[in-house]
């Protein structure tokens, strides 16, 4: 008989946490959301203090029903989905779910969440469950709410009075807008022509670049210069009265200092993975999911490279950012390690604070040492 069953949302996921907690447990995975609401009017009543009726999603039925028979023979559960918002609301609807079949009676119902997912983070967390989290159950209903009522509710009008197929959306309607608002700003702007003069200089066998920004005695404008013709007559000026050289008159050397980033959000690593990589959303979040979940690299067992990716929090664990500081002395010298780690704040006001930013769950893997095992992504 299984003593103890944990649920968690990834099947990838399952495999991995079990090994690490061993023959005692049994890991199950819940494939996402068991349940949403009806696909009817009616699935959210405003006149009845927004009272939301749910359904078990198709797709989805089968691991449901793997999860009651397992739950049969163990003595306790671990809901351990993901630590977010969604990740809440999935356990409570199983709560719900289980509760209805009459299944929990007397058993213990814990909730866990894993920030990582690494043999001592997996463990330290069964060993220090919670309970859910009643507020963030209600933010998701809410959000769900919201989608609902707003996209049942306008879409039917959009069909009616513009053109069927049209959709509107919690968040795709005021981010459509916000589209619509930059397009007409767009459109509204009026061309000004204006020129610039730069030469390309080299001293020292170095080349740089340099501005016009004084002529004929005056501070040159953005508007100064406006036609090809002006333009032209300032190149040729300058290049008989420079006949092949210009005069460095002033020189000025200042130090310029740059403030490191701040830790990984959902959305800068978003940002980054873009700008660097190319990546779109879905393929940097396929990634991060990865590297989260666990990646072979010649141990017992997968390995979670990253912590979890869906975070609004720049905080780290103490403990992690040491581990840090002490690899930079290690490869750099202690001269290179501040005397006090950097502290960031998070700027959301509904950020979880609970939560880390996105980290190495160990900085000794370093990239170059497991690069066998890793794809090119």
């Amino acid at each position: 008989m299984t003593k103890h069953l944990v649920i968690v949302e990834s099947p990838a996921k399952a495999k991995t946490i079990e090994k690490y907690l061993g023959k005692d447990f049994q890991v199950l995975a819940s494939y996402g959301h068991v349940r949403d609401l009806i696909p009817k009017e009616g699935a959210v009543d405003p006149n009845n203090d927004f009272a939301m009726k749910y359904e078990v999603i198709d797709r989805n039925q089968k691991h449901v029903q793997a999860i009651s028979a397992a739950l049969k023979a163990a003595d306790v559960l671990y809901l351990a989905t993901d630590p977010d918002r969604e990740g809440e609301a999935i356990a409570w609807h199983l709560y719900e779910l289980l509760k209805a079949k009459k299944l929990l009676k007397d058993k213990p119902v814990h909730r866990v969440v894993f920030h990582e997912i690494t043999k001592k983070a997996v463990t330290e967390a069964i060993a220090n469950p919670a309970d859910l989290d009643t507020n963030l159950i209600n933010a998701q209903q809410a959000r769900r709410a919201l989608d609902y009522l707003v996209g049942f509710n306008l879409s039917p009008l959009l069909w009616k009075k513009i053109r069927r197929g049209l959709s509107a959306g919690r968040v795709q309607s005021p981010a459509l807008r916000m589209i619509v608002e930059r397009e007409l700003e767009i459109e509204a702007f009026k061309k000004r022509e204006y020129w610039t003069i730069d030469a390309l200089l080299s001293a020292d066998e170095q080349t740089f670049k340099a501005k016009l920004t004084h002529y004929n005695g005056e501070k040159l404008t953005q508007f100064r210069i406006n036609n090809a013709e002006l333009a032209e007559e300032a190149k040729q000026t300058l290049l008989a009265a420079a006949n092949g050289q210009l005069i460095v008159s002033k020189q000025e050397k200042k130090q310029q200092k740059r403030q490191p980033a701040p830790p990984f959000i959902t959305s800068t690593l978003q940002q980054e993975a873009a700008r660097k990589l190319g990546f779109t959303t879905k393929r940097a979040m396929m990634v991060a999911q990865q590297l989260y979940e666990g990646i072979d690299i010649g141990e017992e067992t997968p390995v979670g490279l990253i912590t979890y990716m869906r975070t609004d929090s720049v905080n780290l664990a103490v403990e992690a950012v040491a581990e840090l500081r002490e690899l930079i002395a290690e490869n750099y010298g202690a001269v290179n390690v501040p005397k006090e780690p950097r502290i960031f704040k998070t700027k959301s006001k509904n950020a979880q604070e609970a939560h880390e930013a996105i980290r190495p769950t160990n900085p000794r893997y370093v990239p170059s040492q497991i690069k066998q095992y890793l794809s090119a992504e």
